[in-house]
C-alpha cells in the first residue's frame, strides 16, 4: 500500500440544490423537529456491549471496546450496515453518540437508505429514515448504496456512488409523532390521506442539498472527516474490487457549510478498501473481504505501511476518542468498534 499523488480534477463537485432545500423546509414546516440528544434518550432498541463476537473472527488482539446491534438487526437479510460518523466529527452534538447508515437491499418494495443514532453511554440506540422531499410536500425513499457517511456541523454528508455527496441537516430531524398520535402504515412512505408515513419509522431527515461530480467518473465510496489541523476535512473516496487504483481525496470544509474546492487527492495502493480517515498525513484504510474472512486496516504514514487486524466486513471509519472506529456489514456479524489510532 502507498498513497501515491493523483489529478484531483475528477472530485470537482458543484454544488446542485435544485428544489431540495425548499422541499426540505417544507417537510420541516409541516412536522415538528427535534434533536439527536432527545432521541437517544427514548430509543427504542438497545445494543449489546462486547456482543455478537463473531464479528471479530480471527482478530488478535480484539478491539478494546465494541457494541452490537439487537437480535432484530443482527439477524435481517433487508438491511446492511455501511456509513459511520460520530458526535466528534459533528462538534456540536451534546452527548456520545454514533451514527450509522443502513441500505435496503432486496430489489422490490425499495426503502431506500436509514441512518441509526446510537449511544455508547447506555447503548440504545433508534433508527430514522432519510427521505427526498419535493416543494409540494410530498417525499418518498432514496435509492442508494450510502457507503460512507461524514457529519460536521449540523450537515450529514451520505455518499452517492456515481453522483457525488447527498446532504442532510440534522437540524431538520423530524419527530412524526408531533403531528399525529401513531407512526402511520408501516408498509407505506408519503403523505397519504392527510397522514404522515414513514415505513414505522417514527423520525425523518429529508435531504437539503447535493454536491455532484462535474464530470462523471470518480466514485464515492466512503466518508469521514480529519479534525486533526486548524482546517477541517471532508474525505472521500472510492472502492475498487479489481486493483490497487482506488483513489481517495479531500475538501476543505467551510466555516459557512458546505465544501471547497478538493484539496488533494491519492491513488491508495490497495484493493477493496470499504473506509480511509486521514490525520493529517497519516491515513487509515479499511480493507474487507468476505463474510467469513478478517479484514484489514492499512496505516501509511510518510511513505510507511504498517497492516493491522480488524474484523470481518469492516466499513467506513470515523475518530473518536483517540481511536479510529468502524461498522461491519454481515449478517449476525454487525458491531461498532474502536482500536487505538
Amino acid at each position: 500500500m502507498t498513497m501515491v499523488p493523483a489529478d484531483k480534477t475528477p472530485y470537482t463537485l458543484r454544488q446542485t440544490t435544485g428544489t431540495l432545500a425548499e422541499g426540505a423546509a417544507r417537510l420541516a414546516g409541516e412536522i415538528g423537529g427535534t434533536a439527536v440528544e432527545a432521541v437517544l434518550a427514548q430509543a427504542n432498541r438497545t445494543g449489546v456491549r462486547k456482543g455478537a463476537s463473531a464479528a471479530l473472527g480471527t482478530m488478535n488482539p480484539r478491539p478494546p471496546e465494541w457494541y452490537a446491534f439487537d437480535t432484530g438487526d443482527q439477524d435481517t437479510i433487508d438491511w446492511y450496515p455501511q456509513g459511520l460518523t460520530c458526535g466528534t466529527d459533528s462538534g456540536e452534538v451534546g452527548v456520545p453518540v454514533f451514527v450509522v447508515s443502513w441500505y435496503f437491499k432486496p430489489a422490490v418494495g425499495e426503502r431506500g437508505i436509514r441512518l441509526t443514532f446510537f449511544s455508547p453511554t447506555t447503548m440504545r440506540y433508534q433508527h430514522a429514515l432519510l427521505v427526498e422531499a419535493k416543494p409540494d410536500g410530498s417525499y418518498g425513499p432514496i435509492d442508494i448504496h450510502a457507503g460512507g457517511i461524514a457529519w460536521y456541523g449540523d450537515l450529514l454528508y451520505v455518499a452517492d456512488t456515481t453522483r457525488g455527496l447527498r446532504v442532510f441537516d440534522l437540524a431538520h430531524l423530524l419527530d412524526l409523532r408531533t403531528v399525529q398520535r401513531d407512526l402511520g402504515d408501516p408498509q407505506k412512505v408519503g403523505v397519504i390521506g392527510g397522514k404522515f408515513n414513514a415505513f414505522g419509522y417514527r423520525y425523518i431527515v429529508p435531504q437539503s442539498d447535493a454536491w455532484t461530480v462535474a464530470t462523471p467518473g470518480a466514485r464515492f465510496s466512503f466518508a469521514a472527516i480529519d479534525r486533526s489541523g486548524a482546517q477541517h476535512l471532508l474525505v472521500t473516496g472510492e472502492y475498487d474490487a479489481a486493483g490497487p487504483g482506488g483513489r481517495a481525496a479531500r475538501y476543505p470544509l467551510l466555516a459557512a457549510g458546505g465544501l471547497d474546492a478538493p484539496r488533494d487527492c491519492f491513488t491508495m495502493g490497495a484493493d477493496k478498501i470499504q473506509g480511509a480517515v486521514s490525520q493529517g498525513e497519516r491515513w487509515y484504510l479499511s480493507q474487507a473481504y468476505d463474510a467469513a474472512t478478517n479484514g484489514r486496516l492499512l496505516v501509511e504514514e510518510g511513505g510507511q505501511s504498517t497492516v493491522r487486524p480488524f474484523p470481518i466486513g469492516p466499513e467506513d471509519l470515523t475518530v473518536q476518542g483517540g481511536r479510529v472506529w468502524s461498522v461491519t456489514e454481515f449478517r449476525n456479524k454487525r458491531v461498532i468498534f474502536g482500536v487505538p489510532l
